[in-house]
Parts: structure tokens; C-alpha cells; sequence
């Protein structure tokens, strides 16, 4: 890699994203192969990386997996990377448990030089404080000490007013000892698209515009040379043996006990405006293990043929109730194979797609799946999230929708969360497993395939 660092923050809010894909495009636009990570479990900000440089996100995250496994899967995805962006979670320091599965974690244990954003609105020379506290607590917290690759080399102003504020922040910088790459001026069109629109046309059009924008006022505000001197002056030399494995044998140590890999075993994956949340890892998780074939349960009658393991994930169902519901082609396609007995796992928006029905925020009924005797609704929503574990298998929950009238035989038992108490069921019904939690398929050894 010719540079790697993160993008951080002091809080949420302050622009992470942002600048993120702004970078992306930009670095992108000059020819380099650019791989982008996302710290935490969030599978909406992965697919805005994606559709700013081309290349699909990877999910770093500290409590889903041991850092061999996240060191693996950075170097594994990042190996013919001439820059490896990583975008970072709430604040630096923010975790489930203190600093425990934060931004700085994942810096720390990928060695990784921070790039801090910084909101800047009613700020001036104060922002010194804020940069040193920030600097100093890394500096303690983290092995290596202030000297540490995983130190924060440099600084970006967001919400910045005028010239004269400029210049008292980068003072505020040099005051420091830490270098300003530049300063983000106040811009009403650089905000962030809602997360709960739905990956339509239009809305992937306002993606586009924001991340246009956004690249814009990057290649217009920040010293992109820079930056990336700064970083590449931190990264310890890789060489390609030490970035990527020699066999997948070797990247997949941590497997050795699961199943032998069948190359005929055909793996049925929804994906379209519906059903995208994903993580990369876990696909790929799936192709080592069968032949993995997507699929449209908005736009295809029949599942593909001779599917052995069907996996339906989140996504936006909420939002094509009419298309979901009239496919009555793909819902009996879906009935049959799991009433035949067909393996299958559903994931919160793929779990409500084989409910009796989706409610929407009116209270209308829409006919889905009917494997599952209950009902999803959006009535009176709101937001249900965080991380969870059964049995080691980890995962994280983020849904609006509430579960109706389920039936008690179908609840075989509940995820826990962080701290030990009950979270959502989990429904099996003959070969089908089904909830709201997200999981991440190499978590653990005890996730299985027929």
C-alpha cells in the first residue's frame, strides 16, 4: 500500500462521512486503486463507499471478531490497495464498552495513522484543547505511545466560517505541534442523504450529487498530497507476502473445523433495492464455501435451481410493499423450498418478507411469504439497535418495524445483548432460522450450512 490511515472524529456529527466519500472520489479520479473500510457494523455508509469509488466496502469491526481475524481482513482486502481508506464511528473513543470496539481500537490494533475531523462551528483557538486531549489520550491508551503509527498526524476543519477563522485554526494546530490539512467551509448541500430512504433510483441520484459535492469541496479544501505524505510517512513497510496469504487455507485458519468447501453446493443470495444489507465478508465467507447466485425477490418468480442454502438479509422492504407483495411467483417459490425442508436464514427485512404480512405506517396490510405465523409492522416505530450473541455466533440489530402476533411454538430462544440481558427471539421453523439480528458468519464456528 502507498498509504492507509483512518478518518476519525471527536463526535458524531462532525463529518466523517463526508469527507469520507469525498476522498474516495477523489483519490478514485486520480487512477489509484482505492479500498475502503468502514469501522463498526453499519452496512449503509459501506454501499455510499462503494458508489464513491467503485470498489465494495469492507466492515471493521472489534466485537464481531478477535484482532486476527479483523488484522486477516484487512491485509487480505487491502493487498493491491494503493490507499486504504477507513472510515471510522461515532467519536474516536466511542465504543459498546468505553473505547472498546471504537475507531481508535481498530487504529490501534491495524497500526493505522488517524485523521481527525473536527466540527469547528463556534470554535476558534479552543480547538487546541480539543486536538491535544484527543492526541494525548491516544498517546495513553494505545501501545507505542505518542510515536505510534496509530497516532493522529493530522487535523480537517469542518463548518468553517471565514478566512480569519481559518487561520485561528490552523494556529490552533501549530499550537499543537499537529499538522491542519485543511478546512471544510459551511455548506448547506454537503449533508448527508437519510439512511432510511431506501436505495431507489432517486435516492441513489441524491447519493450521487452529495458524493459529487462532497468531492468537490475535498479537491478544493484538502492538501490531498499531503495527506497522503503524512500517512505513508507513519506506515510500516508491507511487503506483498505480508499483506495477503499465500492460500485461502492460511486466510481461513480460524475455519479449519467447519465444513469442507463444496463447489456444487449452490448458495441463493437476495440482493436488490430490498435486500442489500450485506457485509463483504460474509459473501465472501459464503463463495469459500459453495457457489454463491443472487437473486431478485422484487423483480425474479423462481429461486435459482437447485438451491441447497437460501439467504434472505435486511434491507428496505418497507419500502416496495406493493412489488413484495404481488411477486406471488417468488413468495410460493420461497414457501415450497422452505417447506420442503430447505435450509434457509432470514435476517431482520428478509424475517419480515416471510411474516403473514407487513404492516405500513397506515396500518395496511401487505400479504408476504406466510411462512413465519406473524406479523412486521411500522406502526408506531422506532429504532431498536445494537450488538448481540447466541452461543458465540455475534451480531448487531438496527430495525424501525416490531414483530405482531408471533407465535409462541416458533421462538426458540432470544440473542443476548452486550450486557447479558435477553434481546430479540430467534424463530426456527423445519430447516429455517430467522430473526432481526445481523450476523457475522465467521464470528464463530458453531454458524452452519447444510
Amino acid at each position: 500500500m502507498k498509504a492507509r490511515f483512518l478518518v476519525a472524529a471527536n463526535s458524531s456529527g462532525c463529518g466523517k462521512t463526508t469527507l469520507t466519500v469525498g476522498l474516495l472520489r477523489v483519490l478514485a479520479h486520480r487512477g489509484l486503486h482505492v479500498q475502503p473500510f468502514k469501522c463498526g457494523p453499519d452496512y449503509i455508509d459501506t454501499q455510499y463507499h462503494q458508489q464513491a469509488c467503485g470498489t465494495e466496502s469492507v466492515n471493521l469491526d472489534t466485537w464481531f471478531a478477535d484482532a486476527d481475524h479483523l488484522e486477516d481482513v484487512f491485509r487480505y482486502y487491502g493487498a493491491d490497495a494503493d490507499v486504504c481508506v477507513v472510515e471510522g464511528v461515532m467519536g474516536l473513543f466511542d465504543g459498546y464498552r468505553q473505547w472498546h470496539g471504537s475507531a481508535a481500537e481498530v487504529a490501534s490494533l491495524l497500526r493505522l495513522p488517524v485523521i481527525l475531523v473536527v466540527n469547528a462551528r463556534s470554535m476558534a483557538f479552543s480547538a487546541a484543547a480539543i486536538i491535544r486531549g484527543f492526541r494525548d489520550m491516544m498517546a495513553d491508551l494505545l501501545p507505542g505511545g505518542p510515536s505510534s503509527t496509530s497516532a493522529i498526524v493530522g487535523v480537517i476543519f469542518n463548518q468553517v466560517g471565514s478566512p480569519r477563522h481559518d487561520r485561528l485554526l490552523r494556529e490552533a494546530c501549530e499550537a499543537v505541534g499537529i499538522t491542519c490539512l485543511g478546512t471544510i467551509p459551511r455548506l448547506k448541500t454537503m449533508e448527508v442523504p437519510s439512511r432510511h430512504l431506501g436505495l431507489t433510483l432517486e435516492n441513489k441520484a441524491a447519493i450521487e450529487s452529495f458524493i459529487s459535492q462532497a468531492a468537490q469541496t475535498v479537491a478544493s479544501n484538502i492538501d490531498i498530497d499531503q495527506l497522503l505524505a503524512v500517512c505513508s510517512a507513519v506506515n510500516e513497510p508491507l511487503t506483498k507476502e505480508q499483506e495477503q496469504p499465500s492460500t485461502e487455507k492460511e486466510r481461513k485458519k480460524d475455519d479449519s473445523s467447519l465444513f469442507t468447501p463444496h463447489a456444487s453446493r449452490k448458495i441463493a443470495v437476495a440482493r436488490d433495492e430490498a435486500f442489500n444489507f450485506t457485509y463483504r465478508e460474509n459473501i465472501d465467507w459464503l463463495r469459500s464455501r459453495g457457489n454463491v447466485v443472487f437473486f431478485s425477490p422484487l423483480n425474479d418468480e423462481s429461486l435459482p435451481p437447485g438451491t441447497d442454502f437460501l439467504y434472505l438479509p435486511g434491507g428496505y422492504p418497507e419500502f416496495f410493499l406493493p412489488a413484495l407483495s404481488h411477486n406471488k411467483a417468488m413468495q410460493r417459490a420461497i414457501a415450497d423450498y422452505i417447506e420442503g425442508g430447505g435450509h434457509a436464514l432470514a435476517e431482520c427485512g428478509g424475517m419480515m418478507y416471510l411474516c403473514r404480512s407487513i404492516i405500513d405506517e397506515k396500518g395496511n396490510h401487505w400479504p408476504m411469504v406466510g411462512i413465519l405465523a406473524q406479523d412486521a409492522t411500522m406502526e408506531g416505530k422506532r429504532l431498536h439497535l445494537g450488538y448481540r450473541e447466541l452461543n458465540g455466533l455475534r451480531g448487531h440489530e438496527f430495525h424501525y418495524s416490531t414483530i405482531v402476533g408471533e407465535e409462541a411454538a416458533l421462538v426458540q430462544g432470544h440473542w443476548l445483548t452486550t450486557n447479558g440481558e435477553p434481546a430479540t427471539p430467534y424463530y426456527i421453523y423445519k430447516n429455517l432460522v430467522a430473526g432481526y439480528t445481523h450476523i457475522y458468519f465467521p464470528s464463530s464456528r458453531t454458524f452452519f450450512l447444510p
